[in-house]
């Protein structure tokens, strides 16, 4: 019995072996034919799926560029859905879209999809309506409208890239992308704009997406200012931060937009008032084109002036860190220029007077930061002028429409731009006593001085043409303000020269 038992449990255990040895083999031949099945289940459903997840937590996509009248922004929502189905998206526009946008938010699978009105209303607080309150990812992709995203690999590369320049933009379409360099003078309120080569850029002119870093957005004042993306790259020109294209690769167009003649019309005028608001939100008056054309954004003769109260002889932009706004230096040269061929024509002898002939010795043109000009005359000449006389009793305005005016600050006068626009030159009157010339009364800070630094009369160039002026000119300015004027000049309001 016992060696029957042992005969029955080694062949128990002989078949164990077999059924381990067999199972074995089998797992062997399976792993060696299927390698490249289970690959390809990985690539096609795990990878996707983990790579969808990642972008959503590393970028938001904001769509800010489109028409309530034409657009293709549902469409633009779905392309990106299909690709990215848990990407946020942000839509941003200024007012509620009229007709409203084909677009079903209480759907599913919109869930990660906003409309944020830019506009104030009573029901939504201040966060509610900034984009950059919904933005929780490293980097943000603008995308114009009608554009659509098909390919992962542009995204990869874009984002790869941004992360290395802090700014990419890829283009959209066929169109091709000029690159820019943005030449912005904040305390001279001046843009000038010149295409460059290369592809690293102030800003991008054409059809085209942006990923930049959500962190330089909220470094801007108005990152969602109209136009976009013109007043984004001015914005981000202050912050030194470069444009980078992207030339390999390109995301598809969508629907063609503006056909019609009037739909283009439409676009047009939109864009010249958008580009004249920015321009007044941002401070900039004077915009150089890449073509070499000079606009002016700010006062001219039939408007006020570009500049607040002047208050204790200072004008109100020096408090606010800026010069003279040039709309305003074009038009004192204007007056300027007047006042010297009409005093010339009358036989009026005349000189500059104060910060004027300070300018002329250290730019031959006005002071930067100055709001008038100075011009002092022989008391003893006003009569040949028939304006300055007609001004002693009340304001004149000649046949170019100036003023002449007396002054209610002291015995002087002053030519006034228009009379709407205020800019003007002070024709302050001097007259000789005991070899000084002296005035009736005080007046602008301007002291006497004597009177041979009047014959003879020399010249000096300033704004544009040459003007009569005092002799030994810098002996002449060290007594009216200090020694050492000229090369050190004293600004009512300290400007900082970042």
């Amino acid at each position: 019995m016992m060696r029957l038992r042992f005969v029955k449990t080694l062949l128990v255990l002989a078949l164990l072996g077999n059924i381990i040895i067999w199972h074995r083999i089998w797992r062997l031949f399976a792993v060696q034919q299927s390698p490249r099945t289970s690959n390809v289940s990985l690539t096609t459903v795990e990878a996707p799926l983990k790579f969808h997840r990642r972008l959503a937590r590393i970028v938001t996509v904001i769509i800010r560029q489109f028409e309530s009248f034409e657009n293709d922004v549902a469409a633009t929502v779905e392309s990106i859905l299909n690709s990215f189905p848990t990407i946020p998206i942000l839509i941003v526009c200024d007012e509620l879209p009229y007709p409203p946008l084909e677009l079903d938010f209480l759907n599913k699978s919109m869930k990660n999809v906003k409309l944020i009105n830019l506009q104030p209303q009573f029901n939504k607080s201040f966060e509610e309506r900034n984009p950059l309150f919904y933005v929780r990812t490293k980097y943000v992709l603008i995308l114009p409208d009608a554009t659509r995203l098909s390919s992962k690999q542009v995204m990869q590369e874009a984002i790869s890239r941004a992360g290395k320049f802090g700014a990419v933009s890829i283009p959209v379409g066929r169109g091709h992308l000029d690159c820019y360099s943005v030449g912005l003078r904040v305390k001279q309120w001046s843009l000038h704009l010149r295409t460059i080569d290369g592809d690293e850029c102030d800003a991008v002119v054409g059809r085209h997406a942006t990923v930049i870093e959500a962190k330089t957005l909220r470094k801007l004042s108005d990152p969602f200012l109209q136009p976009f993306t013109d007043a984004l790259y001015i914005q981000t020109s202050a912050l030194r931060t470069k444009i980078h294209i992207t030339r390999e690769h390109r995301l598809n167009e969508g629907k063609p937009l503006f056909r019609s003649h009037q739909a283009q019309w439409k676009v047009v005028q939109l864009r010249q008032k958008r580009e004249r608001a920015m321009f007044e939100k941002l401070g900039i008056k004077k915009v150089t084109r890449a073509s070499g054309s000079v606009e002016w954004y700010g006062c001219s003769r039939d408007t006020t002036r570009c500049f607040g109260s002047v208050v204790n002889g200072i004008p109100s932009y020096l408090y606010q860190n800026r010069y003279t706004p040039p709309c305003c230096l074009a038009g004192l040269r204007k007056v300027a220029h007047h006042v010297f061929n009409r005093l010339e024509e009358a036989g009026v002898r005349f000189w500059l007077e104060g910060g004027s002939l300070l300018g002329a010795m250290r730019n031959s043109d006005i002071l930067p930061w100055s709001h008038e000009i100075d011009v002092g005359v022989n008391r003893d000449d006003i009569t040949r002028s028939p304006w300055l006389a007609k001004a002693r009793s009340k304001p004149v305005v000649d046949s170019q429409g100036f003023v002449w005016e007396k002054a209610t600050e002291g015995e002087f006068f002053k030519v006034q731009y228009s009379k709407t626009n205020r800019l003007h030159v002070n024709v302050l009157p001097f007259y000789s006593k005991n070899g000084t010339m002296t005035r009736d009364a005080w007046f602008l800070k301007n002291r006497d001085f004597p009177e041979q630094f009047l014959h003879p009369m020399s010249s000096i160039e300033f704004a544009g043409r040459h003007v009569p002026s005092p002799n030994n000119i810098r002996d002449f300015l060290e007594i009216k303000y200090f020694r050492g004027v000229i090369e050190n000049p004293e600004i009512p309001v300290k400007i900082s020269t970042d």
